[in-house]
C-alpha cells in the first residue's frame, strides 16, 4: 500500500515536471512566433495597411529572421576619408567628396588687411546682406584679424555683441589688441577649437563665416555646434569664392559651390534660405535654423 502511494506521488511529480516543461516550450514558441510576426510586420511596412501585413506572413521563415538577426551590422561609413592622391593645396582629408583646404596661418594677416580687399570683395555689400539689428549677437567664426568683426560691432550697437572666434594664438592676440585700441566694448574674443567654436547654446542670432568654412578641419562637428548655438530662426551666412565660376582665379580647394554647401548643411539640420550674388568673386549663401 505504501509502495503504491509512493509510486503515485512520483507519477504526479513527473507529470508536474512534464507540464512545466510543456508550458515553458509553449511560452518559448509564443515568444519566437511573436518576434517573427513582429519582424515580418515591420519589414513589410506594416504602417501601410493591415492587409499588407497578412499578405507578407507566408513568405517569412524563422531561419530567415534569425539569419538577419545574427548577420553582422553594416559598418557606418566614416565622416572623413584620407586620400594619397589630392590637390597640393589641400590636406588630403575629404568630407562628402570635398577636399578640405590648408588653413591660412598668422602670416595671412597682411593679406586679410590688404587695401585692395575693399574693391575686390565689397565688404559693405556683405554687411547689407546680413540684415543686422541693434541687440543682435553675432559670431564671426574664423575672425582672423577682425576685418569683419569691427565692421559688425557698430551695427549691433551697445546692446548687441560680436563674438570673434579664432583658434590661432597670433590671431587671438591681434583681435584683443585691436578691440582694446578701438574701445570696442561689445566685442568678445573667443578661443575656439578645431571641433568646437565654444559659442553659447541658443544664444546667437547670426554666425558669419567669410572664406573660412572650406578650411575647417572638422566641418561636421563645428557646424553641429553652430546649429546648437543658434536661436530658433538664427542664420548662418557663408561668404565663399564661387566654385561654379572657372574665371574666379582662386585655388580650387579654396572655393565652395552652393550645391556642396547645401549638402553639408543638410547633414547638420540647417535649411537653405537663399544665395546673394552681389559680389564680384564670391557668393553669399544663407542658411537658417528652423527648430
Amino acid at each position: 500500500m505504501k509502495e503504491h502511494a509512493r509510486r503515485k506521488r512520483l507519477l504526479l511529480t513527473w507529470g508536474t515536471v512534464q507540464s512545466l516543461e510543456m508550458l515553458l516550450i509553449v511560452d518559448l514558441k509564443r515568444c519566437i512566433l511573436a518576434y517573427i510576426l513582429g519582424s515580418a510586420f515591420v519589414g513589410a511596412g506594416a504602417h501601410d495597411s493591415f492587409s499588407q501585413y497578412h499578405a507578407v506572413l507566408p513568405s517569412v521563415s524563422a531561419p530567415a529572421v534569425f539569419r538577419q538577426i545574427l548577420a553582422p551590422a553594416s559598418p557606418t561609413p566614416p565622416l572623413y576619408e584620407t586620400r594619397a592622391n589630392h590637390d597640393p593645396n589641400g590636406t588630403g582629408k575629404f568630407y562628402m567628396g570635398r577636399e578640405i583646404a590648408q588653413v591660412m596661418g598668422p602670416g595671412g594677416i597682411e593679406w586679410l588687411d590688404r587695401p585692395e580687399r575693399e574693391e575686390e570683395e565689397h565688404p559693405a555689400k556683405v554687411l547689407d546682406s546680413l540684415d543686422l539689428r541693434p541687440g543682435d549677437v553675432v559670431a564671426d567664426l574664423g575672425a582672423g584679424s577682425g576685418y569683419f568683426t569691427f565692421r559688425i560691432a557698430p551695427k549691433v550697437g551697445k546692446t548687441g555683441k560680436v563674438l570673434a572666434v579664432e583658434i590661432q594664438e597670433a590671431m587671438l592676440n591681434t583681435l584683443r589688441a585691436r578691440a582694446a585700441a578701438m574701445k570696442a566694448t561689445n566685442v568678445e574674443v573667443v578661443r575656439g577649437s578645431e571641433i568646437d567654436p565654444h559659442l553659447p547654446v541658443s544664444g546667437v542670432n547670426l554666425v558669419l563665416l567669410v572664406d573660412v568654412y572650406h578650411e575647417l578641419t572638422y566641418p561636421f562637428e563645428v557646424m553641429t555646434r553652430v546649429r546648437e548655438a543658434l536661436k530658433t530662426g538664427g542664420r548662418v551666412v557663408f561668404v565663399e569664392y564661387r566654385k561654379e565660376d572657372p574665371a574666379v582665379r582662386i585655388k580650387e580647394v579654396h572655393k565652395m559651390s552652393v550645391e556642396q554647401l547645401e549638402r553639408e548643411m543638410n547633414a547638420v539640420g540647417l535649411v537653405y534660405v537663399r544665395t546673394v550674388e552681389t559680389l564680384p568673386l564670391q557668393h553669399i549663401v544663407i542658411f537658417e535654423k528652423r527648430n
